[in-house]
């Protein structure tokens, strides 16, 4: 179980990444872009499922490994509708089959992907001042179920527990919501990350007592 302080700060972190993707969404597309406050959840990956909205749904998955200092696999998941809202956005285009998108459609998802993701990673090292890198993005499109599976084929590796921030962005066209998943490698991986923001945690084997 997580304190509201902690969820409160993960909010903050989420908010000032999500402000800064808006800011840089609004420059590529030359219009304001405004976002909502990003909801925070942190869940064992195996019950990820059972909170998504349509875990049978076709979503876009925009995957990203995280290196340095918290290990970690990093998905976007933004569901059919959204997604083809995004690219009216970013494209003034109507598209019709997301199984059919040309390279520009998927190079735009790979760029507004590594956007939400590089504001978020960077505002979350300022923070914690953690050292974190981002890989370039892979693209899939799948069921949204399916596509949490997907960075343990990609990558090899993936831990148990998820950071969950869900927001929803605006332009002209309707509203499109993406949620990011941040699953660090392991336990302690998590903890790290927990501690890095003001949380403090007594190792497992630590037997002597001390504090």
């Amino acid at each position: 179980m997580y304190s509201n302080f902690e969820l409160d700060v993960l909010k903050e972190i989420g908010n000032i990444g999500a402000g800064n993707a808006a800011t840089a969404l609004s420059v590529i597309i030359s219009k304001k872009v405004l976002i909502k406050i990003p909801e925070v959840l942190i869940v064992p990956l195996g019950e990820v499922i059972n909170i998504m909205k349509s875990p049978e749904s076709f979503v876009t998955g925009i995957f990203f490994r995280i290196e340095g200092d918290l290990k970690s696999n990093c998905v976007l998941i933004i569901p059919e509708k959204e997604t083809k809202n995004l690219l009216a956005l970013l494209l003034k285009e109507e598209v019709k089959d997301l199984l059919d998108l040309s390279e520009i459609e998927k190079s735009a998802l790979m760029e507004v992907g590594n956007i939400l993701v590089s504001s978020f990673i960077s505002a979350l090292s300022d923070f914690t001042k953690l050292n974190l890198k981002i890989s370039v993005p892979s693209l899939a499109l799948d069921m949204a179920a399916a596509i949490l599976s997907f960075p343990l084929t990609i990558y090899g590796i993936m831990g148990d527990t998820a950071l969950l921030l869900s927001t929803e962005f605006f332009g002209d066209s309707d509203g499109v919501v993406i949620d990011f998943y941040l699953i660090p490698d392991d336990d302690k991986s998590f903890k790290k990350l927990l501690k890095a923001i003001g949380v403090d945690f007594i190792d497992d084997d630590d037997t002597s007592g001390n504090r």
